[in-house]
């Protein structure tokens, strides 16, 4: 049993970062799931949906079969995320559920892994008072879940592996891409940010780069394998390549990923504090890098981003807001933002109404703040009352609202590219897609062009979605 410590989590040593390239293995012996199925339920960002598909293609390796719900599979893995107390009630509840199934179907594993594992408190919690839980593993060792399934059956007893670690690059691993057209593709792991609210440093371990030659070939792959569009995935993406190297950062690898010729090249998340006048210019001269940055500023006030430990002012996020859409004038920015950060007045929050007004966002992630155990901000005086932050919440979203509706109010009667994706779930004549500024579009359209970027007519706006038609030129359109 190896549990997680947040005191070893917190570490950051000079010690160089491992490349390793036949760490997976799957042997005979370890193909323990012919005729069984499999459940992962995912929480969280795009890296744990990333490494679902890992975990996906482990499980099939080990012959596996994807199950349809919950209530049908042999195994159950709850991947989770710890970045707000939210998502730990949504997956304690979610164990619940588990634990009334288990009672009627005693064969079934279960299993936690992803972030909140890697919480010392969650993971002594499972270990004290869940005892009926047979996996739980963290961020680090993904890779090695056929040993630890096969540990927890053979010895019938709970299997708790979680390393607080600063990590290595562990490659040449399996993924079963969720959509046929659309690939994350991790560029590096961890964050060294250390932001004083933020619990990933301690989940995720330090700041590692992948080789570039790793993540290229990656890229080549997808391409023969009909992917058209890319999305370059790490903690900090702006930060690529600061500890491998010393003359190739995010705009040199940005621009290599360009000259493949993918159709479409995403990014995601991005530090203000890491985005350089270079990377502007490389999103500007590539039309296959679209022209959608998110770019969380969490705070307007400059006395909440320093207790933030964010290290920019409004000022200087400003700045680089101007920077991007001038150089890039059809850019759709997006954003995080929290209220209710430990001393934030209500002064700081009219601060923060102020910088929306100012950048007009095309959309925002809004929060109310969440105390992580082990952050310095979880030791912060917060005097502000839930109900008071509540309706602070209220009073952003609508703004955030009231300016998404206008960025998409340009658009009507406009044609734009569309990645079409598949069918839309709730009608089989309609398609669904996101045009090049990351917009989700519901087109009617001929299905033949699902996995095709197609012009599209946009004839309709919604606050969160737009709907249009397939464009053809020389048809004529009233």
């Amino acid at each position: 049993m190896v549990l997680p410590n947040i005191n070893e989590a917190k570490k950051r040593t000079k010690n160089k970062v491992k490349f390793i390239y036949d760490e997976y293995n799957i042997t005979s012996d370890m193909k323990i799931g012919t005729g069984k199925t499999y459940y992962i339920k995912t929480y969280g960002c795009q890296m744990n949906e990333h490494d679902t598909e890992l975990l996906s293609a482990i499980l099939e390796d080990m012959n596996f079969t994807k199950a349809n719900n919950m209530e049908n599979a042999d195994l159950i893995l709850l991947n989770t995320c710890a970045i707000r107390e939210n998502a730990h009630n949504k997956v304690f509840g979610m164990l619940g559920r588990i634990k009334h199934l288990k009672e009627t179907k005693k064969d079934i594993i279960v299993g936690l892994c992803g972030c909140m594992a890697q919480e010392e408190s969650v993971a002594l919690n499972i270990k004290n008072k869940y005892k009926w839980v047979d996996l739980v593993f963290g961020t680090h060792n993904i890779h090695k879940l056929p040993d630890l399934l096969i540990e927890s059956q053979n010895k019938k007893h709970q299997e708790i592996e979680v390393y607080s670690i600063e990590g290595d690059i562990i490659e040449n691993l399996p993924y079963k891409r969720a959509n046929k057209y659309k690939a994350w593709v991790n560029i590096m792991y961890g964050c060294d940010k250390f932001c004083t609210y933020c619990i990933v440093p301690y989940t995720r371990g330090k700041q590692r780069s992948r080789k570039k030659e790793d993540i290229l070939k990656e890229i080549n792959d997808l391409i023969k394998d009909g992917v058209q569009e890319i999305t370059l995935l790490g903690q900090n993406v702006n930060a690529y390549g600061k500890d491998l190297y010393d003359d190739y950062k995010m705009e040199n690898l940005l621009e290599d990923v360009a000259k493949i010729n993918i159709p479409r090249i995403r990014f995601v998340t991005s530090h203000p504090w890491d985005f350089t006048d270079n990377m502007i210019e490389v999103i500007a001269k590539y039309k296959n890098v679209m022209p959608f940055i998110h770019l969380p500023v969490q705070s307007g006030s400059n006395k909440i981003l320093k207790l933030m430990g964010r290290r920019y002012t409004k000022e200087e996020y400003i700045t680089l807001f101007n920077k991007i859409k001038e150089k890039i004038p059809n850019a759709s920015i997006t954003t995080d933002i929290i209220v209710g950060f430990p001393g934030e007045t209500e002064e700081d929050f009219n601060e923060t109404i102020e910088l929306v007004n100012t950048c007009k966002f095309d959309l925002a992630y809004t929060f109310i703040y969440s105390p992580r155990e082990g952050t310095p901000a979880s030791k912060m005086e917060d005097k502000v009352s839930i109900e008071e932050k509540s309706h602070r919440l209220e009073t952003l979203n609508e703004l955030i609202n009231k300016y998404a509706k206008k960025s998409n109010d340009k658009l009507l009667n406009k044609i734009v590219p569309v990645l079409i994706e598949g069918i839309s779930e709730k009608n089989d004549n309609i398609l669904t897609g996101y045009t090049d500024t990351n917009k989700l579009v519901n087109v009617v359209g001929d299905k033949d062009n699902i996995g095709k970027i197609i012009d599209v007519k946009i004839t309709d706006v919604k606050t969160w979605s737009l709907d249009g038609e397939e464009y053809i030129k020389n048809k004529c359109h009233n």
